[in-house]
């Protein structure tokens, strides 16, 4: 690999940190390593922010590498479906949109391809299992090798750096009685209620 800002080591303890290496993971790492390149090291705080379009299994190394996280606010998911992500660093308003250039990983392996379409079967024996993990870790280490211009293109963020991550108050919903963050909550028939409640509500 020439990866200058994450090494071996960091890639086995995200591995270890997400459970398995796959292409995904392989395509966080790389977006990661575009991060601390671009925007600095790992997160302090909420310094830096990430706003990823996807959920996918590259979110977990963008989590473990650069340190932002759900729970600190400074992780935000748009459910786009897309493999981009976007880093900003808040003491500079410095940001930069990572997407991934679709043509980078080339033609999937046919083998690969076709083991992956019969995962659910109960008859796939656990040899192809085994091939097919083989193979999936395969691709993945080429991701890793791929030159990061070839991987990705670099553009300017679209819109503002997301604000701090507010901490808000809790009210009770009047349905089940479970409190509820008063900004996820909704009116329905004169009461105040959780998501879950009102879309309950709502669909009778």
């Amino acid at each position: 690999m020439e990866q200058k800002d994450i090494n071996e080591e960091m890639v086995q303890k995200t591995v270890a940190f997400h459970g398995h290496m796959c292409p995904g993971l392989a395509v966080g790492i790389r977006a990661a390593e575009v991060a601390l390149r671009e925007i600095g090291p790992h997160a302090q705080d909420e310094e830096i922010v990430a706003v990823v379009e996807t959920d996918m299994c590259g979110v977990d190394a963008i989590q473990f590498l650069t340190g932002c996280t759900f729970g600190k606010g400074n992780l935000i998911h748009l459910d786009h479906g897309k493999n981009i992500f976007t880093f900003y660093r808040r003491s500079d308003g410095k940001g930069v949109r990572v997407a991934s250039r679709p043509e980078a990983f080339g033609q999937p392996d046919p083998e690969w391809e076709a083991l992956r379409s019969r995962l659910a079967e109960p008859n796939l024996s656990q040899e192809e299992r085994d091939r097919f993990w083989q193979l999936h870790e395969a691709r993945a280490r080429q991701i890793l090798d791929i030159p990061l211009e070839n991987l990705f293109e670099l553009k300017k963020p679209q819109g503002k750096i997301p604000s701090h991550a507010r901490i808000m108050e809790s009210v009770i919903c009047e349905s089940c009685g479970e409190g509820v963050m008063e900004t996820r909550t909704r009116r329905f028939s004169g009461k105040t209620l959780c998501i879950p409640c009102f879309n309950q509500m709502e669909q009778r």
